[in-house]
């Protein structure tokens, strides 16, 4: 990690001293800088002030060749000096990437990067290749270092894969990837991944997503849906889950017996304004081992068009002879200038659960403010302050205030 953030760093002041010899070679530079101050109660009752060191880096076409540079990545340190505060660095990517090799159809990356397909996630030190406009073929593999933020990891940790996708006509999209982990020289996934998207008259969306682990010879996760979208106001969504956890095959917990998890979804969207909408949505929650649930949501939710913006949800859970949630979120904000947005929020919450005989009720509140401040249309400043308390808990407070600077 060390080293990974070092690159990071290094490479950021690099392109920024270059910037005017870049510039003159078609170079664009652009980013964003974060400096993050929080502070909290710990559960030991002390207070822990942790502050971040963000940074997005974007320089494009450098030395007008083509070539790009993508990072972005943390540092930070705890000002209390918690020893139960994790507030490490972090680089959660950095790389290079070059479009357009062999007649325009080979993109290239390396570094850094979040692999994402069918099969799974994945952040790994290494090269993606993908190979498109093969007809209506894309063809893409990778391969490097598995990155873990909480251990290292040696040239015995890596992934590897790849994926084939197609855009067919009649608004068809498949693929099919695959992905393998190694850890300390051992195969610990090994994972077969398919995807569909297919929009029947551009009313009707129906898709899927599937993992199959190979190496256990199991289904561990299903995703099918659909969305109704024939007209502009409304859209209709239907969604059935299934879910197995996977664990590492060199992990102690990969010999005891998982729990399946299944969950069915129908959602109302309905769009009453421009930036307002409404939305209704009840999920069936089934387990193996605990009771099943019934939870439903109704919400309203305006998005900035001009002053006002803000949301007001409403949930209630209901799980026979178990537990009961009932509680609602709201937020309000308000531009009251073009220097400053203001904003106050609420979550409150009461659980009814069954203890032995006796019945057990516990109340959990948040309430917050919020502030943001625009001096200059590259530079912001964000300031939020929130009131917890429960009855299990004492009230505390938390906050956090960021300067943001584009570039």
């Amino acid at each position: 990690m060390r080293i990974g953030q070092g690159f990071l760093l290094g490479a950021a002041w690099l392109v920024l001293a270059a910037m005017p010899v870049g510039s003159a070679y078609g170079t664009t530079i652009s980013g964003k800088a974060s400096t993050v101050i929080e502070w909290y109660d710990t559960p030991r009752e002390d207070t822990a002030v942790p502050v971040y060191q963000y940074l997005t880096l974007n320089a494009i076409d450098l030395g007008g060749q083509g070539y790009n540079f993508r990072g972005y990545g943390r540092l930070g340190a705890d000002l209390a000096n918690e020893s139960t505060m994790d507030a490490d660095s972090r680089l959660y990517y950095a790389y290079f990437d070059k479009t357009g090799f062999l007649a325009s159809k080979l993109d290239c990356r390396l570094g850094r990067q979040l692999i994402a397909n069918a099969a799974g996630l994945s952040i790994l030190d290494g090269m993606a290749l993908r190979y498109h406009d093969v007809g209506p073929l894309t063809f893409s593999m990778f391969g490097g270092g598995d990155v873990a933020y909480y251990k290292s990891y040696d040239a015995q940790d890596f992934t590897v894969g790849g994926e084939v996708s197609g855009k067919f006509p009649q608004g068809l999209d498949l693929g099919l990837s695959y992905i393998e982990k190694w850890g300390d020289g051992e195969l610990t996934h090994e994972v077969i991944g398919f995807t569909g998207d297919y929009d029947l008259l551009d009313q009707l969306d129906i898709y899927t997503d599937l993992q199959y682990s190979w190496l256990t010879a199991e289904l561990t996760y299903g995703l099918a849906g659909v969305k109704y979208h024939r007209s502009a106001k409304w859209t209709l969504r239907g969604e059935y889950l299934y879910s197995l956890p996977v664990f590492s095959s060199t992990s102690i917990y990969s010999v005891f017996a998982v729990a399946e998890y299944k969950q069915a979804l129908g959602e109302m969207d309905y769009r009453l304004a421009p930036g307002l909408r409404a939305f209704g949505r009840y999920t069936r929650e089934m387990y193996e081992e605990y009771d099943n649930a019934d939870v439903f949501e109704v919400g309203i939710e305006q998005i900035r068009t001009k002053r006002l913006s803000g949301y007001l949800i409403g949930t209630m859970r209901h799980a026979r002879d178990s537990q009961d949630l009932q509680g609602f979120k709201a937020r309000v904000g308000y531009l009251l200038n073009r220097f400053l947005d203001a904003g106050i929020s609420v979550d409150y919450d009461v659980l009814e659960r069954w203890l032995d005989i006796d019945e057990d009720t516990t109340t959990s509140s948040r309430y917050g403010v919020d502030l943001t401040a625009y001096l200059t249309r590259k530079i912001d400043v964000q300031a939020k302050v929130e009131r917890i308390e429960s009855d299990l808990w004492q009230e505390s407070y938390q906050g956090q205030v960021r300067l943001n600077i584009k570039f």
